[in-house]
């Protein structure tokens, strides 16, 4: 069940955009991301350890990634609930460990590419993190309030995805123009 963000529960949200130099027509995001080899996620950030595809119970794809967000190692077990070739949208309930302890984020991510001209697109690259009931109890726990939890994730969430989407459109511009995903960016 999703999470509705509200100003209760908001954590961060980050929104960054890159150019991919190819057509829109030979870009496909949900096919790049759904067939994504670990060693290419890993070659979009430092902070990225390890990907891989599979699926729930319902049939629906999922995107497993393993990273460092900031401090916090996060497993983002992610539900491709929209997937076409201009638009992605992947929800997850994330595991996040630190050195206080696990607890769990919701993270929507949102993956779009939209035509510039006739050879170049816009790729944009959302994250929204939102605080689950049991975040809360987390923070509440261990004497950290919601702003505090929310300036700490948005520092390192706006900063993670300022390094990985110019990767991510690189990658996905290589697999548009050449069907591959291990070509130097």
């Amino acid at each position: 069940m999703e999470i509705i963000q509200t100003p209760e529960n908001a954590l961060s949200e980050s929104i960054v955009s890159a150019i991919i130099n190819a057509p829109i027509e030979k870009i496909n995001i949900s096919d790049w991301l759904l067939n994504l080899p670990d060693a290419e996620y890993q070659r979009c950030s430092v902070n990225h350890i390890a990907a891989g595809n599979t699926v729930n119970f319902a049939g629906e794809p999922m995107s497993i990634n393993v990273e460092y967000v900031g401090t916090a190692l996060v497993i983002q077990h992610y539900v491709a609930t929209v997937y076409q070739p201009d638009y992605c949208r992947m929800l997850s309930v994330s595991d996040t460990i630190t050195a206080s302890g696990r607890s769990k984020v919701q993270v929507l991510w949102e993956l779009r590419a939209e035509k510039i001209d006739e050879n170049t697109c816009k790729y944009t690259n959302s994250i929204h993190a939102t605080a689950t009931p049991e975040f809360l109890e987390f923070i509440k726990d261990h004497g950290i309030s919601l702003a505090e939890a929310a300036k700490s994730r948005q520092e390192a969430s706006d900063a993670h995805n300022h390094e990985e989407t110019p990767l991510f459109a690189k990658s996905i511009e290589n697999k548009a123009l050449y069907g591959a995903y291990n070509l130097p960016f």
